[in-house]
């Protein structure tokens, strides 16, 4: 783990502003609509990390989703202290160009990709499980009092770098969205370890979006029957991506949640909601079969209210011994675990990942292109900026 003092120095931000060289970043001013923007910045400095612990990547390529369009809609998001803009992007990938003396995890030239959450003070994060923290004030790149990496350069610890095989680089700026489908996944294997003999045949996955594709393939690798569920009929890409894998694709237009494909294909062990609706949390509640787990991932706002069989559900849930669970954010643990997954599926099926990335920007400079592809792009699966070629 890193020290506190290196801790402290990352909290300041990573030294954005610090050493006489610039490179270019995407920013927006947070609590200010619609204020995305290039700008130039300081290139940090090795000697921004304490005790030689300094790592310095190029970056290759960022990810980009819903929350860079929600941050800049200013619906949440916080700069670092001492700044007043804050660089966003979190699904990060790239190569390592300068080490301190005293790294040892990583040399110049690996590939590598950073987690996002950055630890607090709870127990929690203090022995590294940062994403399960119980502190209000939360810290993630990109998103809330760090700064991200859609930036030419960025500066951390090796605790927050993984590094990734190069037969993966095509692939690995999905590293971070995948992580979100290993936590939840493998939280659902560990709770059910109570039952000593728990093996789930039959999964769902509801959402069809970059999430319920990345679950399925999870799931596919972990060996089970896999029904996913999404809005638009097939056939179309990711509904072909999915058959791909040897899952089943059911529209609900068509087919509803709890309609003729749950009694024929259910009722099932796990479920994965990957929607955003928090509608279909309820209608999941019902397809899940006795002692099964639904993992949700959607993070929903607003007010919304529905009327529910409540008795029914709690009913249900009581004597089937059911369990709901929510997934966000990940550690490093659920990075290692993505990337022995990602090269898994790459051997099982070769060229599936490659798929996802629909929609390249090139260039930070090109940042109303990203933010518009992102926005407004049909049939897009993973929209991301290519930031530099790697070389």
């Amino acid at each position: 783990m890193p020290t506190t003092a290196s801790v402290t120095k990352l909290q300041a931000g990573s030294g954005m502003n610090a050493g006489s060289a610039t490179m270019k970043a995407i920013a927006v001013i947070p609590g200010q609509p619609n204020t995305m923007h290039v700008r130039d910045i300081g290139r940090p400095t090795l000697d921004q990390i304490p005790g030689g612990r300094g790592v310095l990547v190029k970056v290759l390529r960022v990810g980009v989703d819903g929350t860079d369009k929600e941050i800049n809609a200013a619906e949440y998001g916080a700069a670092p202290p001492g700044f007043d803009y804050l660089i966003t992007g979190h699904e990060s990938f790239g190569r390592v160009v300068e080490v301190g003396p005293s790294v040892s995890e990583l040399a110049v030239g690996d590939y590598v990709v950073a987690t996002v959450r950055r630890p607090g003070s709870s127990i929690y994060d203090q022995i590294g499980t940062y994403d399960m923290t119980t502190d209000d004030l939360y810290y993630e790149r990109g998103i809330n009092l760090r700064h991200g990496y859609l930036s030419e350069y960025y500066l951390d610890d090796p605790e927050y770098i993984v590094k990734v095989p190069p037969g993966l680089k095509d692939v690995a700026v999905l590293l971070e969205p995948t992580t979100v489908v290993e936590k939840g996944i493998a939280q659902a294997y560990e709770i059910q370890r109570r039952l000593r003999v728990w093996r789930p045949r039959k999964a769902a996955v509801m959402g069809a979006g970059t999430i319920g594709l990345l679950a399925a393939l999870v799931l596919r690798l972990r060996g089970l029957e896999v029904t996913v569920f999404g809005r638009t009929a097939a056939p179309y890409l990711n509904s072909d991506l999915i058959e791909e894998l040897g899952a089943r694709y059911e529209s609900t237009v068509t087919s509803p949640i709890l309609g003729e494909s749950c009694r024929r294909h259910g009722p099932f062990d796990v479920i994965f909601e990957a929607t955003g609706a928090s509608s279909v949390v309820f209608e999941s509640m019902r397809a899940l079969a006795k002692n099964g787990v639904l993992v949700l991932s959607s993070v929903t706002g607003g007010d919304k209210t529905i009327q529910v069989p409540a008795d029914r559900i709690n009913l249900e849930f009581v004597l089937g011994n059911k369990v709901m669970v929510g997934t966000v954010n990940a550690n490093r643990e659920y990075f290692e675990l993505g990337v022995k997954d990602m090269a898994h599926a790459e051997s099982q099926y070769p060229g599936w990942l490659q798929r996802l990335l629909t929609h390249p920007v090139k260039g930070l400079e090109n940042w109303k292109l990203l933010l518009d592809t992102l926005t407004t792009a049909k049939g897009a699966i993973k929209v991301y900026c290519e930031v530099a070629e790697d070389r």
